[in-house]
């Protein structure tokens, strides 16, 4: 009760205040908020319709990635099991509206003890699974008080994580005492979420469920040769640079410029797609470009009698490609690795490609076991991005021993959905 308290008194009002502050300011906030108004009518207008099933399993998740690990486990209890997902951020909102595997999906309203009852009454779950890490404490605490199982799945919990330290480990400890099971991705972390959780409630080893989603999604590509007007034309090796934010180019465009002044006959085209290609980001990449003098268009100028071989960077500002393109790519760079956490490395080493991040990974164990055995390269410098592209494009059987260390991680980590829904039938 303790905590309840000092969490509602204090943190909740800040973080309304927060929260609505940086709307001001902030677009994709604003967008979060905007969504946020109406919720509860779009959620009872939702369930209203949704199948008569006696089960239902509501899934939570922050954004794209906990959504991926969430799905095969909702597909594959979705015939007898009525589904509702909530999620945290805007960038996942189209993709769970337009899921076909949903009866309902909504934004999360902001952690209140009023709105979570309300959810858990509307909602009536028969279990709760949180996705990864966004895990919300006065939910937990009311489906506790209703006798709702909570299953934390792909759980995650790093080794510099502030849930750890001194002070805020026993306000955590109050909030995943209550969770019945955390499946985590590794050893590592089921040993950290230990140090949380109640003794009666199980931490088992169940491994990240991501891994069949992207060697499926890698798989279904595969086959596809040409999918873009000019693509016959590159005849450069290719650099894809994936879901990448201003502080990923600041490293990545002065790399690239190494490379044209260094191996001017065998430099790289680079594909460079940006997380969010909103009309201020490509108008800032293409800014950026011009600066440097590097010949460039953008994807959706792209017509059936383009000649790309003298184009040096192509800036993808579409969504719903970059799978493709990884395909496509004989080098990979995965963004947000020089912001603050990594993004997706397991598609391209699905696809058996050699991979190269900055140095915050710290949100994926899977891009340090790339490293550690040698699928992936962690660089903390332009010049150093520059060398490790060098040395992959100079020597194909370095480039594709890399990529096949990669792919095999991926293989030898498939079984996390199979072994992780023998927890979630327990309650479904």
């Amino acid at each position: 009760m303790f905590w309840q308290l000092v969490y509602n008194l204090f943190a909740v009002p800040i973080m309304f205040v927060g929260f609505y502050s940086a709307g001001c300011c902030n677009p994709k906030i604003q967008e979060g908020i905007k969504g946020r108004k109406r919720v509860f009518a779009e959620l009872a207008n939702q369930l209203r319709t949704a199948r008569p099933l006696e089960k239902t399993a509501w899934f939570h998740f922050t954004s794209v990635g906990e959504f991926e690990q969430a799905k095969p486990l909702i597909e594959a209890i979705y015939a007898e099991t009525r589904i509702v997902l909530t999620f945290f951020s805007p960038s996942v909102a189209p993709n769970a509206r337009s899921y076909p595997y949903a009866d309902a999906a909504v934004y999360l309203p902001l952690d209140t003890l009023r709105n979570a009852e309300r959810l858990t009454r509307l909602i009536e779950p028969t279990l709760i699974v949180f996705s990864k890490f966004d895990i919300w404490p006065n939910l937990v605490w009311r489906a506790s008080k209703h006798g709702i199982p909570i299953i934390v799945i792909a759980g995650t919990l790093h080794a510099e994580s502030k849930r750890l330290s001194r002070f805020a480990k026993p306000f955590f400890r109050s909030v995943h005492r209550h969770i019945r099971v955390h499946c985590a991705i590794s050893e590592g972390d089921a040993a950290r979420f230990q140090e949380l959780c109640s003794s009666t409630y199980e931490i088992v080893v169940t491994g990240d469920t991501r891994y069949e989603q992207v060697y499926r999604r890698a798989v279904a590509v595969a086959s596809d040769t040409e999918f873009f007007p000019g693509q016959r034309t590159l005849k450069r090796p290719i650099l894809i640079a994936g879901s990448t934010y201003t502080e990923d180019e600041k490293v990545l465009l002065p790399a690239y410029q190494l490379l044209r002044e260094n191996t001017p006959d065998t430099f790289p085209h680079l594909i460079l797609v940006p997380h969010e290609p909103t009309s201020e980001r490509i108008s800032e990449i293409r800014a950026a470009l011009n600066h440097q003098q590097l010949p460039h268009l953008c994807f959706s100028e792209l017509t059936s009698e383009i000649d790309l071989a003298t184009v040096d960077v192509l800036i993808v500002d579409k969504v719903g490609l970059l799978a493709k393109l990884y395909g496509m790519a004989d080098i990979a760079f995965v963004g947000g690795s020089f912001r603050g956490s990594v993004h997706n490395v397991m598609e391209p080493a699905a696809m058996a490609k050699p991979v190269l991040f900055g140095p915050t990974i710290q949100n994926a164990y899977e891009a340090s076991l790339l490293v550690e055995q040698g699928g992936a390269k962690m660089v903390y410098t332009a010049r150093q991005l520059a060398d490790a592209i060098t040395v992959w494009l100079s020597d194909a059987e370095a480039r594709e021993t890399a990529g096949n260390i990669g792919k095999q991680l991926i293989e030898e980590n498939l079984g996390a959905v199979e072994r992780t829904l023998v927890h979630l039938r327990e309650y479904v």
